[in-house]
């Protein structure tokens, strides 16, 4: 996908999205979507678009999604305001966008070397996750459900190679959430913007590294033009999710089979952009490498130990916050961590081990 195609829809300014309040008529809604993604963006704003187009089909039309893409309506980064503010009655974006809100949220999109995707569901789904996600958003009058997940992450994009933890210090890094918190303790200076600023900001100098998700995205945001160094894997987003957020008065006054609608296609469509792109991943790494000459590299040992480092701290100080909430997610994260993760190293990893060490076909 050529990048300024969907950057160049998705900058649609705000007065020219002016739009009448949400239609009801003859029993037919309709809701509006705000996104924090690009339009036709790959994997993650097409399967916002998806995610509509499937409540609205399941619906038979008595609940259409019209979906607006980052900027259309709202900044992208300000898409769960518009919720809470009515503005909106959806946003699809990342809950750690707005940890400014609560530090909580970061848990419900990636923890620095926490969680799988799996890891995360069984959490949510079983463990407890999704009651405390409950009270936390109970706050803004908006209900949270996971909408996508990327997988695991790549790293980021690199002007230089990294040799070490030295290397680091001063480094200009676009990366959200508790990841972030953990390189500006590696001593990067952290920022976040949306998907389509971080090209730009690259290309201008005003970053000197950045990360999104991995090849899928990476590609078609171009980052190859302006870094060449691609550094795998991501050890502060393991298993990162996407999020579907709906006003919760609004949520709660629809039809019980609506509302079913809703949160059995996000819980399908999380299933749906992870087969995504665990398809196109790896196609776009192999464009990345044959057509542009990328370098696929690995973190240094230094730097995985130093992240360790400083993400056990990041999460020692969210355990003792005095933000009762986020010392409850806290615990209900670890708690279940602790628990989950004893699958992926018997079952899932000493598999994934003995596949790498002696089957080839």
């Amino acid at each position: 996908m050529d990048r300024r195609s969907f950057i160049r829809a998705g900058a649609v300014g705000v007065g020219a999205a002016a739009l009448a309040a949400p239609a009801i008529a003859q029993d037919k809604i309709t809701w509006r979507m705000v996104t924090t993604w690009p339009k036709n963006f790959p994997g993650l704003g097409v399967g916002a678009q998806r995610l509509a187009d499937r409540i609205t089909a399941a619906s038979g039309g008595r609940l259409t999604i019209q979906v607006y893409s980052a900027g259309e309506l709202v900044p992208p980064l300000q898409s769960l305001d518009a919720v809470i503010d009515g503005t909106a009655e959806m946003s699809h974006g990342a809950a750690y966008y707005w940890q400014n809100k609560s530090p909580a949220l970061s848990f419900f999109t990636g923890v620095p070397y926490g969680m799988t995707s799996r890891e995360l569901t069984a959490w949510i789904r079983y463990m407890g996750g999704q009651e405390v996600w409950d009270e936390i958003y109970d706050q803004f009058g908006v209900q949270g459900f996971l909408s996508g997940d990327t997988g695991t992450q790549a790293g980021g994009w690199f002007k230089n190679e990294l040799t070490g933890v030295d290397s680091i210090k001063g480094l200009r890094f676009r990366t959200p959430g508790l990841g972030g918190r953990v390189w500006e303790k590696l001593g990067a200076t952290v920022t976040n913007m949306a998907a389509g600023e971080i090209f730009q900001a690259l290309q201008s100098g005003t970053l000197d590294a950045a990360e999104f998700v991995g090849p899928y995205n990476d590609l078609a945001l171009g980052f190859y033009q302006v870094a060449k160094n691609y550094y795998f894997p991501s050890f502060v987003e393991p298993g990162l999710a996407t999020e579907l957020v709906v006003d919760k008065k609004k949520y709660q006054a629809l039809p019980d089979d609506l509302q079913a609608i809703i949160r059995d296609v996000s819980q399908a469509e999380y299933d749906q952009v992870a087969s995504d792109f665990y398809a196109n991943d790896p196609r776009a790494l192999k464009t990345l490498i044959d057509d542009h000459g990328v370098k696929v590299l690995q973190f240094p040992e230094e730097i995985l130990k130093a992240g360790a480092v400083a993400a056990k701290e990041v999460l020692q100080g969210l355990l003792d916050s005095d933000d009762p909430l986020v010392k409850k997610t806290s615990q209900s994260f670890l708690d279940a961590f602790r628990i989950v993760r004893t699958r992926s190293k018997t079952t899932d990893g000493a598999f994934v081990n003995a596949r790498e060490a002696y089957f080839e076909i």
